[in-house]
């Protein structure tokens, strides 16, 4: 059986990979709106990634005796400027996403929940490889410069 504690606090990582999941469908449509296809692309499929983490969590709540809820989502931002100003955010936000997990392995560590943790060490893997590719997407753009834009876009369509 899963503590009060744990269960809330895993309710609240759901809930935040929700928000994450319409921030990149947001950033998604953003980007096919500019016309950069490839980046839409790659965005709605971390979109859809960033959703199925949500329902992981739900069913791991579950088969331990907990119960999955979803609060209330909050408004995402609708634009935010330059290709590269999109994937500046999505890496700060990755890097956001890693606090909340760490965070979240320190209450399954502290309520000594040996197999929680060991559920979450997963996540802390995927956020790792998660920061790594939008640093390296991030470090492209800006080498690529505005021309080699159609390159990069080019290349995040084969997600």
């Amino acid at each position: 059986m899963i503590t009060e504690n744990l269960q809330k606090a895993i309710n609240d990582q759901i809930t935040a990979e929700l928000w994450s999941s319409n921030l990149y469908l947001q950033m998604s449509f953003y980007m096919a709106k500019e016309g950069w296809d490839g980046a839409a692309h790659w965005l709605a499929k971390q979109a859809e990634e960033e959703k199925e983490h949500a329902v992981d969590m739900a069913h791991y709540l579950i088969k331990r005796g907990g119960e999955a809820k979803v609060s209330m989502i909050d408004v995402v931002p609708q634009g935010w400027g330059s290709y590269a100003e999109v994937f500046e955010h999505v890496y700060k936000h990755e890097c956001h996403v890693s606090e909340l997990i760490d965070k979240l392995v320190d209450v399954a560590s502290a309520e000594k929940d040996k197999a929680t943790q060991d559920f979450l060490w997963g996540y802390v893997r995927e956020q790792v490889e998660e920061e790594a590719t939008a640093s390296s997407i991030v470090d492209k753009i800006r080498k690529a410069g505005e021309h080699g834009l159609f390159y990069i876009d080019a290349e995040l369509a084969k997600r």
